[in-house]
């Protein structure tokens, strides 16, 4: 069994495709890790701000098909290819990590950029695995986070609640200290 973490996003009726994606994550792979819920401005265009977690599964599908079935599970929920690679979307699922994987697998670059860039993909990855390291920087997410310049996008938690159960930690929690 690989351990993989996905970022999911959406700026499109967040509520709804974020839960969605999160049932069919659950109903495919079984017990999820979850992050705290965040909520971000859009990078890279002007458009309705997005919700973003990070979400931990154990898998025995390749990374090519795991692709391949994140790839389906978007577009079952709405997701356009025939727009900018920024732009709005119902839901976007991005393969991390995969175990330590490093390097073009099945079409997958692993890890993902993403991690060292985005304080909405670190941020919720460094609060669900701080001592997890990332697999080529060999750092922990905790410290890739505490060196994040963390001033530099607009993120915050919010409260989200999937299943009956809250996700997200308070506003007021210090998480940007993990």
């Amino acid at each position: 069994m690989a351990r993989v973490f996905l970022s999911l996003g959406s700026n499109i009726e967040h509520q709804r495709y974020i839960r969605a994606a999160l049932d069919a994550l659950a109903d495919q792979f079984g017990e999820l890790l979850i992050s705290s819920v965040y909520e971000s401005v859009s990078v890279g265009f002007d458009g309705d701000n997005f919700y973003n977690l990070v979400v931990g599964i154990d898998t025995d599908l390749s990374i090519g098909t795991l692709s391949t079935y994140l790839k389906a599970l978007e577009d079952q929920h709405g997701r356009r290819r025939d727009t900018p690679r920024f732009s709005a979307r119902t839901l976007d699922i991005d393969i991390l990590t995969y175990d330590n994987v490093t390097g073009s697998v099945e079409g997958v670059l692993l890890p993902r950029q993403e991690i060292l860039e985005n304080a909405f993909v670190l941020w919720p990855l460094a609060e669900l695995a701080p001592k997890e390291k990332h697999p080529v920087m060999g750092v922990s997410y905790a410290e890739l986070w505490r060196s994040y310049d963390q001033a530099s996008q607009s993120l915050w938690p919010i409260g989200f609640t999937w299943k009956g159960t809250e996700l997200s930690l308070l506003p007021d929690c210090n998480l940007r200290g993990l």
